[in-house]
């Protein structure tokens, strides 16, 4: 394993990514995961705090609409991220907080399929109020994606992140 990560990270890509001068390699790449972020976890916890309360008098169901963005958001990260990943695989796998980062990455997309699922299919979701239950899945969200940030964050200051 850890050979094909020193081989993915010496590949010619891997350290065109690191090292180019270019504005279209690392900076794009970390450019395009800030976007796909701010794409997922902004529309996750404007949903989020709308079932914890705020904002009553705007009518939840249209804000089912957010989780395609949530998913394109998504999906610009997963890419984004696992070309970051390959240009430093062997350190960011050493990195206690990256498995915390991908765990509270992994549990905030669950959160989401089950609040989809389980809130947003409800047919009287605007006539009476958010069960505990959704409420919980919005913190959970909430609590999820800030903690998967944060630990984002702090992958640069951990083991050699």
């Amino acid at each position: 394993m850890m050979g094909l990560l020193q081989w993915l990270e010496g590949s010619s890509f891997a350290v065109w990514l690191k090292e180019s001068p270019s504005i279209w390699a690392y900076p794009t790449l970390l450019f395009l995961h800030t976007v796909g972020l701010s794409f997922s976890v902004g529309p996750s916890v404007a949903i989020d705090l709308r079932l914890l309360g705020f904002g009553r008098r705007l009518p939840i169901s249209p804000l089912d609409s957010f989780f395609k963005i949530i998913w394109i958001g998504f999906w610009v990260n997963a890419v984004s991220g696992t070309v970051l990943f390959v240009t430093d695989a062997t350190s960011k796998l050493a990195n206690p907080a990256f498995y915390i980062k991908m765990s509270l990455v992994f549990i905030a997309v669950g959160v989401m399929v089950v609040m989809r699922r389980r809130v947003f299919r409800d047919p009287d979701l605007d006539a009476r109020p958010i069960a505990v239950f959704g409420k919980c899945l919005a913190v959970a969200s909430i609590v999820c994606w800030f903690g998967a940030i944060t630990a984002g964050r702090f992958m640069t200051y951990f083991a050699g992140g």
